[in-house]
């Protein structure tokens, strides 16, 4: 018997992180998405799963059926063919976006790690809105190496992880 792992956040009901749901008021409201990025490193996120058709079979009637069934991570493709790890902020964004998807919960920078090991080419957090944060390029990077952007006097500088 498999036992599936502890995702680490045992009270969660789905809500957003407050410091994101500031961060993401705050960026809707003018701020440098580094703001809400900054808030993200800091957080978990839902990635959503959805079942994926597995093994057909055809019942006496010739009707075709699943026989299995897969769940498999989203990956978005851009009209640029770009790929991009969805990730959602809350379970209400993750709803609108798609109501059947089984939010998994999990820290930004594993969101991070995940994008890159795919071969994504970005995490996008709440792809369906209100505030879409794209994390790509060596931003993407950076977040899955636990570092996080931190606003000092010359602008944004990113801190590196403590360990």
């Amino acid at each position: 018997m498999r036992s599936i792992p502890d995702p680490g956040f045992p009270s969660d009901d789905g809500s957003a992180v407050p410091a994101v749901a500031v961060a993401l008021r705050e960026v809707a409201a003018g701020a440098p998405v580094h703001v809400a990025i900054a808030a993200l490193c800091e957080a978990r996120v839902l990635v959503p799963v959805v079942a994926m058709p597995g093994e057909v079979e055809s019942d006496s009637a010739g009707q075709a059926r699943d026989k299995t069934a897969d769940m498999a991570a989203v990956l978005l493709t851009g009209g640029d063919g770009r790929r991009a790890l969805l990730a959602f902020s809350d379970l209400t964004a993750l709803q609108t976006w798609d109501a059947q998807a089984r939010p998994v919960p999990v820290p930004t920078r594993d969101a991070a790690r995940a994008a890159l090991a795919e071969g994504a080419d970005a995490l996008v957090v709440d792809v369906a809105g209100p505030v879409q944060v794209p994390i790509e390029g060596d931003t993407l990077r950076r977040v899955a190496a636990g570092q996080r952007p931190v606003r000092d006097a010359a602008g944004w500088a990113w801190a590196a992880p403590v360990q």
